[in-house]
């Protein structure tokens, strides 16, 4: 910009320089104080967290004492060693607070929680690069995340819910360390949200160590207050007359510490060892059965007592034996046909099938895979505990499928371009459940233009084949296209089948 000759221009322009000067000083002035808000607010959370923190430590203590075992109190003792850790280290950072204070000239005049010398960036260069306590901090950082982690056992859950840790460098910055990244030109009151932050992480890594002593006293298998249900575990819900009805009677998610259960049946206590009952009834006379549970729980911390009540059946029968198929009432030729097999009052190891016209693998449990290869009838024999019984079934090849373009579009009218989008026809199984697919062979298509001769071309496998696809390119508006004589071949099949045809008509 050329000097102007005459004085009053030459005033303004002064003006302006100067009244540009001051607008940059006011908007840095206000940038420097909004780093002080930051601060203060990161002291508001870490308050915050700090209560929620020692309620957490008040309440592994409470469960600690209730539930007295040595693990218990050991997460009790690293609950209160996190709090002290953390507490440390909140009182390091406060000391390099304060030097960082006064080596920024102390309180300012117009408000004594700010330094005077706000905006220096030697100072803060030299305290943290030149003199090393920003190495020190980051060694501080390590050694107090390796502390707090132990106390959780190393969880990885843990681990990675603690925000206590040093970032690694971006890939395009010229910072040599952490230190530098952090405090390397910063002005004197950006450093103090960065040691405030430091503060506030330190208590949220504590937090997520209490979060898990919280777990750890709790325990996965410890009676919890919330909502309950009677259990009974038995070995037979249906018996056979003459024998004698057991089970085992506990709360769901019970403990074997639980000394606070008392359990009833039809009003007549029962001994409890290790958090559960004992029942046994006889099986006399045919037909279902009934007993009442009652639980009672007192909670260790508050001395309540809450009662839970349950209605429990059990039927008392004759031996008998049964077959039920998984899937269908016949067996299909070329899949695996799951049935099960049930004796009552027989042990599933003791049941045994004998099949005819199929053949049987066992596979545990009560549960067998029918194999057919021929179509016709079969019978399965079940034998066990003295009851012998055959059943009789029909063996069936897989039902035709369903042709269809695309694996979705039926005979009809279809667009030109969806026309052209299509790959070939599918053989599709409608209402079969089970886990079959058709191939399609091959068939004819006959292409039809409007108003001319048709052509015809043999297709081999599902998708078209080059002269087909030709004829397929081709279709327009008021064209007609035939797919007839489609064959597949299902599993089981010796030869391929044919499942009808398709047409369309282009619009």
């Amino acid at each position: 910009m050329s000097i102007p000759k005459e004085p009053r221009q030459l005033m303004i322009n002064l003006m302006y320089l100067v009244l540009t000067a001051l607008l940059a000083l006011n908007v840095s002035a206000e940038v420097m104080n909004a780093f002080f808000s930051l601060d203060r607010g990161l002291l508001g959370s870490r308050e915050i967290v700090e209560k929620s923190n020692a309620r957490l430590t008040e309440s592994i203590a409470k469960v600690a004492e209730a539930y007295n075992k040595p693990e218990n109190e050991k997460y009790k003792n690293n609950a209160m060693e996190a709090q002290r850790i953390s507490q440390d280290f909140v009182k390091y950072i406060d000391g390099v607070r304060s030097k960082l204070f006064d080596i920024a000239k102390g309180p300012s005049t117009n408000d004594p929680t700010i330094p005077k010398d706000i905006r220096n960036k030697d100072v803060t260069t030299n305290l943290f690069i030149n003199e090393g306590l920003g190495k020190e901090i980051e060694d501080k950082i390590i050694e107090t995340r390796k502390q707090l982690l132990a106390l959780a056992d190393n969880d990885e859950a843990t681990s990675a819910a603690m925000p206590l840790d040093i970032e690694k460098l971006p890939a395009n910055t010229k910072m040599k360390n952490w230190a530098e990244l952090k405090f390397k030109q910063m002005p004197v009151a950006a450093c103090f949200p960065i040691l405030g932050k430091l503060q506030s992480d330190v208590k949220s890594s504590a937090s997520a160590v209490l979060n898990y002593c919280v777990k750890k006293v709790s325990g996965e298998d410890e009676i919890r207050f919330d909502s309950y249900e009677p259990v009974v575990s038995a070995a037979k819900s249906y018996l056979i007359r003459g024998e004698k009805y057991e089970a085992d009677i506990f709360l769901g998610a019970y403990s074997t510490q639980a000394d606070n259960i008392r359990i009833s049946v039809n009003g007549n206590g029962l001994p409890v060892q290790a958090g559960k009952a004992h029942y046994t009834a006889g099986a006399e006379g045919l037909g279902e059965k009934k007993f009442n549970v009652v639980i009672n729980v007192v909670n260790p911390l508050t001395k309540d007592t809450k009662t839970y009540q349950k209605e429990f059946l059990y039927e008392v029968g004759e031996r008998s034996v049964a077959v039920s198929l998984d899937k269908m009432n016949v067996f299909y030729i070329g899949v695996e046909n799951p049935i099960s097999v049930s004796a009552a009052g027989v042990s599933s190891n003791e049941v045994k099938v004998t099949p005819s016209g199929v053949s049987i693998a066992n596979k545990g449990g009560g549960h067998f895979i029918v194999t057919g290869t021929t179509p016709g009838e079969a019978s399965l024999t079940v034998s066990g505990g003295g009851a012998s019984t055959t059943f009789k079934y029909r063996v069936k090849r897989i039902p035709d499928p369903v042709p269809m373009l695309g694996a979705k579009h039926r005979s009809g009218s279809m667009g030109n371009g969806e026309f052209k989008a299509q790959g070939g026809i599918a053989a599709i199984l409608e209402n079969f459940d089970f886990d079959a697919k058709c191939d399609i062979v091959g068939f004819e298509a006959t292409y039809l233009p409007k108003r001319q001769d048709p052509i015809g071309r043999q297709n081999a496998g599902a998708r078209w084949s080059g002269d087909v696809g030709e004829l397929i390119s081709k279709a327009k508006p008021g064209d007609s296209y035939f797919f007839d004589d489609i064959k597949c071949k299902c599993p089981g099949d010796p030869a391929a089948r044919n499942i009808g045809g398709l047409a369309y008509k282009i619009r």
